[in-house]
């Protein structure tokens, strides 16, 4: 059975939460650092994000459907260029998150979403791109430098104690 892809927005972010919670769960086991530890206020930290990031119009959700069940998905949020270090343009894209249910991971839906994204990035004439990845995930290192894409920053962290008493998390 083969995977669609659907340009999705602000509709369908509830639909993201159990994607979202499995790709949670995966950082929790490879990351180098600390993440947050409570999957539901993950995931209302994030929602708010897209919510917020998606209101600006810009932005997208693709999400791979199998059989119009959610299995992946990627988002992609757009910058305004140029940047002051590096050599992009009037405008570029983030892949912010992309993530895959454990039970379909391998089986090419990771690149039929950057896939779609590629294409997407096309039609909108922005060629430069940005993927993020989590110290300790191999596997998606691997996945993004398949497709050209190559170390260009570390983001280093230090976590303290938040002004409120509660501990930072990131």
């Amino acid at each position: 059975m083969s995977v669609e892809i659907a340009v999705a927005g602000e509709e369908r972010v509830d639909e993201l939460e159990p994607l979202w919670i499995e790709l949670h769960r995966h950082h929790r086991r490879v990351a180098a650092q600390p993440v947050v530890d409570d999957d539901a206020e993950s995931w209302a930290r994030r929602r708010s994000w897209y919510l917020d990031m998606l209101s600006g119009g810009d932005d997208l959700v693709l999400i791979a459907e199998r059989a119009g069940r959610p299995v992946g998905y990627a988002f992609v949020h757009m910058h305004a260029g140029p940047d002051d270090t590096w050599p992009v343009g009037r405008r570029w894209a983030e892949v912010v998150s992309l993530s895959v249910l454990p039970d379909e991971r391998g089986a090419g839906i990771g690149t039929a979403l950057l896939d779609a994204v590629d294409r997407e990035l096309a039609a909108r004439d922005v060629p430069d791109l940005q993927v993020a990845v989590m110290a300790g995930n191999a596997d998606a290192l691997r996945l993004y430098e398949r497709r050209g894409l190559r170390p260009a920053e570390l983001v280093l962290f230090r976590f303290g104690r938040a002004e409120d008493g509660d501990e930072a998390t990131a």
